[in-house]
């Protein structure tokens, strides 16, 4: 049996691939193919935009796939959130639909958008929107391009941003977030409730959230004096508590934690003073807690 699998090709699919190395599959696809070959024989992976993956996971196409929840929304498929992955193409945050107007717009809140031109890739989404707010305005498909379109084309435009500066690049001016939106690995509900689909899908889950869980951390080991450990475990952060060894036929021992990488900056001059030797810090795959 096996388990058919969408990811996104585009600007998520190097990321993604990442990823899936760090939780320890290997992805090889070849220019121009949409079927790459992965380390795992119960897998069956399909390259394919991240727009259709929702759909075609509705559908019972694919059993599974990664794409985002703007795409479906937009998608209105209804399928399983098997687990939330927040990373995109060029951070670990969340990624935003806003709605952006020129600089020099008389637009200043949504209400004024009232008999207004927006162009997106997300319609339905948009339209949600609106209507939520009570603005009856006129939106269209955006086939790409959609940030040069204001003001020429259309009025204003709701458009997918990770850091908001090619926003601020082609001189638009956010005036509402639609919504925010992180990736899902989804899946398709028949497929939910096959046991074996559920429980690959669930070890799945397990790996890549523990790759990105490790992105963030780091692990620290040190020798310590033993009458400095007392001081050493005032300043050592820790998941829960760190690990301590005694070292043989010695008075020292072996302290070793997980913490924040942010922390360690500041954090290893503290232990060198406080006494710590032999520091090491290390990177990590996974962290499953």
């Amino acid at each position: 049996m096996k388990l058919r699998l969408g990811l996104p090709k585009g600007s998520l699919q190097e990321a993604t691939f990442q990823l899936f190395k760090q939780a320890g599959f290997e992805l090889t696809v070849r220019s121009r193919s949409y079927f790459p070959t992965i380390n795992d024989p119960e897998l069956e992976v399909v390259l394919m935009r991240a727009q259709e993956i929702p759909r075609y996971v509705n559908d019972g196409v694919l059993d599974a796939g990664l794409s985002g929840l703007d795409w479906i929304m937009e998608n209105e498929a209804d399928v399983v959130e098997v687990a939330d992955l927040i990373y995109a193409k060029n951070t670990s945050n969340p990624i935003r639909l806003v709605i952006a107007v020129a600089n020099d717009s008389d637009i200043k809140t949504v209400a004024d958008l009232k008999g207004k031109r927006i162009a997106t890739e997300l319609v339905r989404v948009t339209e949600k929107y609106l209507k939520s707010n009570g603005v009856d305005a006129y939106v269209e498909y955006s086939y790409g391009a959609t940030e040069v379109k204001v003001p020429h084309l259309v009025d204003a435009i709701a458009d997918i941003t990770e850091t908001g500066s090619s926003i601020k690049a082609n001189n638009l001016r956010i005036i509402a977030t639609v919504l925010q939106s992180t990736t899902k690995l989804h899946a398709n509900r028949n497929a939910w409730k096959d046991p074996w689909k559920k429980e690959k899908l669930q070890n799945l889950s397990v790996l890549l959230q523990g790759a990105l869980r490790a992105r963030s951390k780091v692990g620290l080991k040190m020798n310590v004096p033993g009458d400095k450990l007392a001081n050493i475990l005032e300043v050592l952060p820790a998941m829960k508590q760190p690990t301590i060894s005694q070292l043989v036929q010695s008075d020292w021992v072996a302290v070793e934690t997980i913490l924040e990488e942010i922390q360690v900056r500041d954090l290893i001059p503290a232990l060198k003073r406080g006494g710590a030797q032999d520091i090491i810090e290390y990177p990590l795959s996974k962290v499953i807690p």
